[in-house]
This record gives C-alpha cells, structure tokens and sequence, in this order.
C-alpha cells in the first residue's frame, strides 16, 4: 500500500513538472514572436550594476548609484517618502557665495553634546542645564525640524547651536585676517594724500565714512533709552505694551457687545412702544364706543322725558306747580 502511493506521488511531481515544462516553452515562443514582430533581439549588455552599502539585497547601476545611497540611507533611518519629497539639499545656494555652512556627522554631533554634559553642574540648578537635562545615548543627526525636536532635547540643541558658532567665528577669524587693506592705517595715508592733494580712492573714502560716523555724538546716543536699561526693564515694558493691546481689544469687544445689547434694547423699546400704542388705540376707541354710548343714552332720557311732558295737559302742568310751591311752604315752616 505505501509503495502504491509513493508511485502516484512520483508520478504526480512528474506530471506537473512536465506542465511547467511545456508551460515556459510556450511564454519563451511568444516572447521569440514578439520580439522578432518588433525587430529586438534578445542579446543586449547588461549594464553594470552595484551593491548598496545599506542594503545588501540592493543591486543598483553605478550612474545612479549616489542618489540611490542617499534615499536609501534616509529610509534606514526612518524617514517616509513624503519627508524625503519634502527635503531639499542647501549646500547648492552656497555653490557661489562667501556665506559658510558646516556639516555636522553622528560622532561629532556626540562629542559636543558629551563635552557640554561633562561641563554642566550634577544637581539641577536655575536657569542652567544640568547634566540630566542631556541626551546620553548617541542619535543620527536630524534632517528635518521635526526630528530636531523629537530625538534632542533643549540642552542638545543649545550646544550643537553653540558649537556650530563657535567653528564659524573661528572661520570668519582666520578669512578675515587675509583682508589686510582692512588694517592699514589710513590715517597717515589720508595726511599724505591731503598734503599730495590727489583723489582719494574709493577705501580711503569708505574709511573717512566709518570714522565720521563713528565721531557723531547724536549717532550713538540715538538708542540711550534702550541701551541704558537693563534687560528686566526692556522685558517689563515689552509685557506692558502686549498688555495694553490685550485691554485695548477687550475694551472693543466690550464696546462691540453693549452696541449689541443696546441695539437689542431699542429694538425691544420699540416693539414695546408698538404694543402700547395699540393697546392705547383700542383704549381710545373703547371710550369713544361708551361715551357714544352714554350720549345717545342721555339723548334718548331727553326725548322721553320730552315726549311725557308733551303727553301731560296744562292742568296737570299747573297741579304739579301748585303741589311743588306747596311744599316749599311746608318746609320753611318747619324750619321756623
């Protein structure tokens, strides 16, 4: 039974390897016919080809080897595709110019950032960076600003910022020490020049400038209330000054929001100054109804009381007169 299925297996592997077989013989026959229609031919050079010294699996062409190097070390350091995109390489604006730039690599990044930690006070102390406040384990050197803040601290940048300037003065130092029509000494030349009377040249012009400005009084004494207070009186009336703008708009939005209020308000005076104007109309309009009412009231007494006095005859009239002057009488005696 074991010896029956080993047979099939073998058969089966067998099988299949002849479909694969026949398989790659037909794509090589329909690559034959493609390239024969279009007229290539399968022998070419193959261009040589490099590996990369960041990623072994990486076999690039030398010519575009350097750009390959420099993507492919960005992305073993972490950095997307959008932050690459996003870089740019600066040294091409300097190609041309007297403007110094310096490149900083992880060892010398460390070194700097060793060297301020060891000279940095143990114990926390105020307004210094102490030694725990510095990075100890050594960092790739950011590319972007966005590393710059994540991977160093606050000391690691202030040292790395002190350290750059510190190489760049040293630069500017040695440069300017060739500049030696800088230190002439143009005061006796420009003795010889007035006594020679010839033209004076362009430096010599450009010396006479300096030193009058530097002989003005008024020049230098135009910045007295900045330069003779301290740096705690500078700051005080930098906050007093963001302060009175901050009043100053709040004192708008202030004047902004009673404008509101009172617009509200006199709209309100005027729905209510509506309102009791109709209601004062309908006053009005029910006393003129009931003062119509009580006139054509009386009007109608009158006439009735008319019309009885029509109806009565002069003899009654004359009765009544009799009885009322009668009573008059009675009571005048009483009074008596």
């Amino acid at each position: 039974m074991s010896e029956s299925s080993e047979t099939q297996t073998i058969q089966d592997r067998l099988d299949r390897l002849q479909e694969l077989t026949e398989f790659t013989e037909n794509c090589k026959k329909q690559l034959n016919d493609i390239f024969e229609t279009l007229g290539w031919s399968l022998d070419y050079e193959q261009e040589a080809t490099e590996q990369c010294p960041y990623d072994p699996d990486h076999r690039v062409p030398v010519r575009t080897m350097e750009k390959h190097k420099a993507s492919c070390r960005l992305r073993k350091m972490g950095y997307s595709a959008e932050e690459q995109a996003e870089m740019c390489d600066p040294s091409v604006c300097y190609e041309n110019s007297s403007v110094r730039s310096f490149t900083m690599d992880k060892s010398t990044q460390h070194q700097v950032i060793l060297q301020a930690r060891s000279a940095a006070p143990l114990m926390r102390m105020e307004g210094v960076f102490w030694q725990g406040q510095y990075s100890g384990q050594p960092v790739d050197v950011p590319q972007n600003h966005k590393r710059a803040v994540c991977d160093l601290t606050v000391a690691d940048r202030l040292a790395l910022y002190d350290h750059v300037v510190g190489a760049l003065g040293q630069q500017n130092e040695a440069g300017s020490s060739s500049n030696e029509d800088l230190y002439v000494d143009l005061v006796s030349k420009l003795q010889k020049d007035d006594e020679q009377n010839e033209p004076k040249t362009h430096l010599e012009l450009m010396a006479e400038m300096r030193d009058y400005k530097r002989r003005r009084q008024s020049y230098r004494a135009k910045n007295v209330h900045i330069t003779k207070k301290s740096y705690t009186e500078v700051i005080r009336e930098v906050i007093n000054v963001h302060s009175e703008e901050l009043a100053r708009q709040w004192r708008e939005e202030d004047d902004e929001d009673e404008s509101t209020r009172s617009e509200h308000c006199s709209r309100r005076r005027r729905l209510d100054e509506r309102r009791s104007a109709s209601s004062e109309s309908q006053h009005s309009r029910s006393r003129c109804h009931r003062s119509r009412e009580r006139s054509h009231d009386r009007e109608s007494k009158k006439k009735k009381k008319k019309r009885e006095r029509d109806s009565r005859s002069p003899n009654d009239n004359h009765y009544d007169r009799k009885k009322k002057k009668k009573k008059k009488k009675e009571d005048r005696e009483k009074e008596k």
